[in-house]
């Protein structure tokens, strides 16, 4: 029998979906039996479970709309075991239902806000990635991401041309525009010392958002280059610098905790979580949306390279609290504190047996 199932919020592969195949590891690491649920189409979630050794069922469906009734309906007809929900949609899908784990990887925000109670109801806990969700969603329950250990990035910080990096969705909510204002900044201080390399693709951002964001990009000439999306750890070993520029709530912030494993230097901005994720001594820190704030700081972090003590510090930070390791502790003391345990329900079970 299925003991815990894993609810994709989208069919897609964000962040969301990235920590709920992490979980899903630990999962089956510790002894649980492991079903990934998702929509059919697109089916990017589920393919990368089912590729990873997952059992996995794909529900057909068109829109979100009919995902989340047959979301529904999938679990009035399979009640048994834990239905772990990664996301508002699953969530609010199957609202009311019991045996259910609310896991929200993004602040609610408008029209959300007055699904998130129902969401909630009846649920064994609401899980949030941070300590600054967790003020905001009353009485949840912190489950901090975390990521896996990348291999030491060894370049010669420091010398020649600064190589800055963007990670990630290039949106307005990532602070694209505000990255190519403090870009412009820079340049005009010294025309030749910094150069943009960006990785992601725009998953997620609708046309408008496409047209202005590519727009700011192209404003900045050949000081920047798109390269689409990469591996992680093959792209922070081409930069100087991971600068992640965002003006909205992070929630939390993987890339940050990626640069951190990695030991990359990286310039963030006050939103959301991100100065927790850093630590709020860390030296590089902007503020969101201050184009100027963060030219300064990008400009302060290029003249401390190769910043030894601070890329070391962030590494400890890493290994201390999201390393995969913690992650794991933290999957077992929270099934632990909500009797899940993979042995306990097996004797619970045989205790029930006729």
């Amino acid at each position: 029998m299925t003991d815990i199932v894993l609810a994709a919020n989208n069919g897609e592969i964000g962040g969301g979906e990235v920590m709920l195949l992490a979980i899903a590891e630990v999962l089956t690491e510790i002894g649980a039996n492991v079903l990934v649920l998702g929509p059919e189409q697109p089916g990017g979630l589920v393919a990368a479970a089912r590729e990873r050794g997952f059992s996995t069922d794909a529900l057909p469906c068109r829109g979100r709309a009919e995902y989340m009734l047959a979301l529904r309906r999938w679990r009035k007809a399979h009640p048994e075991g834990v239905l772990w929900c990664n996301g508002l949609i699953p969530s609010a899908a199957t609202a009311g239902m019991p045996e259910r784990i609310v896991h929200l990887h993004q602040l609610p925000a408008g029209p959300q806000q007055l699904i998130v109670p129902a969401a909630r109801a009846r649920a064994l806990a609401t899980l949030v990635p941070s300590q600054f969700m967790a003020a905001k969603v009353r009485g949840a329950r912190v489950l901090a991401n975390w990521s896996p250990a990348l291999e030491r990035v060894l370049v010669p910080r420091g010398k020649g041309p600064v190589r800055l990096g963007f990670l990630g969705r290039p949106s307005e909510a990532k602070g694209i525009p505000v990255l190519a204002d403090a870009m412009g900044r820079l340049r005009h201080r010294a025309p030749l010392r910094y150069f943009l390399r960006i990785a992601g693709e725009p998953r997620f951002v609708d046309a408008r958002e496409r047209v202005v964001v590519e727009g700011r990009i192209r404003s900045l000439g050949p000081s920047v280059q798109e390269l689409g999306w990469m591996v992680t750890d093959e792209f922070l070993g081409t930069i100087d610098i991971l600068v992640v520029p965002s003006v909205w709530d992070e929630p939390f912030g993987l890339v940050v905790t990626e640069a951190m494993s990695a030991r990359v230097p990286v310039v963030v901005t006050d939103a959301g979580a991100l100065p927790e994720i850093v630590g709020h001594d860390h030296p590089w820190i902007a503020r969101a949306g201050d184009a100027q704030s963060l030219a300064d700081v990008i400009a302060e972090a290029a003249s401390a390279l190769p910043a030894h003590d601070v890329v070391e510090r962030a590494h400890e930070r890493w290994a201390e609290l999201f390393s995969p390791e913690v992650g794991r502790a933290s999957v077992r003391s929270l099934l632990a504190a909500l009797g899940l345990a993979p042995e306990e329900r097996r004797v619970e079970q045989a205790k029930g047996a006729p």
